[in-house]
């Protein structure tokens, strides 16, 4: 990968590896998720999301701005806006397999969120039935759930409109659920209802268990190979006229499924009597069969690094003595893993850095190759869904990652080297 000499090096708390800075001139900058590359196929561009405001949360109409950085080059420049934001997982930037953007964004006029795909070389626009939360990789397809109901159950993720358009999902709804959209064709469809995960999964779920609360979905991803999808839902009751961040009550019911990506065989690979134990932040494997996840699979509340099958067999610490954290992937030599770390886990250094953890499965070893600030003194003020997670993710040539950073008073994104190590 080439990165220009523009770009200042990070050298706070003496990093293992090369480190960049490819935001140094803009505030206010993330990148997407753990899950997600911001480089582009080409590994010329990052497409990144810069928060017009860093100290409270978005919003209705509230326009943020699509930037993209030329690594090659040095330069960076908006190339588009949008008010179909959040503070976590920004506009959902995902590129397409031939250097192609797509993103989130809302009419005001009807309170809609669609996807744009957008050419970011030539600004040729093209409107998209629906959302997206995740392309698949081919780029044929995109998934999403209804990224307008996503504030129900947690702040930080999907879009903000108006509440008096957020619909609520009383019941098994037919008409809400997993949603793709034909990329060449711009249509979209519900792939998925929610009462097809509760009639058709397996293990069977206990429907009188739920039939009197709120059901809906969240995060959704296609598997390396793009023949499985992960499609996690989120549950509750409450009495509540207009329920809002239902994480932050601790009533959640959580489920992950997976199913073929025509949204056949749909399983239940971890159901809400095993994250009721503690967990976060589901994955796939590179092999597309198995999933890896934090658990705290001894009922203790510490996280392990956990992997399950996709059909729900086979739920396992993928190593024993190393506890798990933050946003966990496993890397395609299937020897190392690399996640970040939460201020309130206990591997963050307590002062508002935390540590990149790359771990050794063969060695039971691991290093903290990078350490970095992420403490938003907003956060801590106003609402938790604007602190600034790392969300390590690698590039295309899965020798270098993209990572978030909370350094000089805002959010920045930095570049790391791993070739060393992989």
């Amino acid at each position: 990968m080439i990165i220009n000499s523009k770009f200042p090096r990070y050298s706070q708390y003496d990093p293992l590896v090369p480190v960049w800075c490819v935001t140094p001139q803009t505030s206010g900058c993330i990148h997407r998720f753990f899950d997600t590359s911001p480089f582009s196929p080409s590994m010329k561009y990052m497409a990144l999301l810069r928060l017009p405001q860093e100290e409270r949360l978005p919003v209705p109409g509230e326009v943020a701005e699509i930037v993209l950085v030329n690594l090659v080059t040095g330069e960076e420049k908006v190339i588009a806006d949008t008010r179909g934001w959040e503070t976590q997982l920004g506009a959902n930037i995902n590129w397409g397999p031939d250097d192609t953007i797509y993103y989130n964004d809302v009419d005001t006029d009807t309170w809609e969120p669609f996807c744009v795909k957008l050419n970011p070389v030539t600004g040729e626009k093209k409107r998209l039935d629906g959302t997206i939360y995740r392309i698949s990789p081919d780029g044929s397809n995109i998934i999403s759930s209804c990224l307008k109901r996503m504030r129900r159950t947690q702040d930080g993720y999907g879009v903000v409109v108006p509440d008096e358009y957020v619909p609520r999902n009383f019941g098994f709804r037919d008409d809400d659920g997993l949603y793709i959209t034909d990329t060449q064709s711009g249509k979209r469809r519900l792939l998925v209802s929610i009462r097809d995960v509760f009639e058709r999964a397996t293990p069977t779920i206990d429907k009188t268990k739920y039939e009197q609360g709120e059901c809906y979905g969240f995060h959704c991803k296609y598997n390396p190979q793009g023949d499985k999808l992960i499609f996690s839902m989120r549950a509750y009751q409450t009495e509540e006229n207009q329920p809002f961040n239902m994480m932050s009550q601790r009533a959640l019911k959580f489920w992950v499924l997976t199913m073929n990506s025509d949204g056949s065989d749909i399983r239940v690979a971890v159901g809400p009597e095993h994250w009721a134990k503690g967990g976060h932040h589901i994955n796939w494997f590179p092999d597309g069969r198995r999933l890896s996840m934090n658990l705290a699979l001894d009922g203790d509340r510490k996280l392990s690094l956990a992997q399950v099958n996709y059909d729900g067999t086979n739920l396992s610490k993928i190593i024993d003595k190393i506890p798990g954290s933050g946003h966990p992937t496993v890397h395609p030599n299937k020897r190392l893993v690399l996640t970040d770390t939460y201020q309130s886990e206990p591997i963050s250094f307590g002062d508002g850095t935390v540590p990149l953890r790359l771990v050794d499965l063969p060695t039971a070893s691991e290093k903290a190759i990078v350490r970095i600030n992420i403490a938003n003194p907003a956060a801590g003020t106003s609402n938790n869904a604007l602190r600034v997670d790392p969300h390590p993710a690698w590039a295309p040539n899965n020798t270098h990652i993209a990572f978030n950073g909370y350094v000089d008073g805002t959010r920045r994104v930095f570049v790391a080297d791993l070739s060393a190590f992989v």
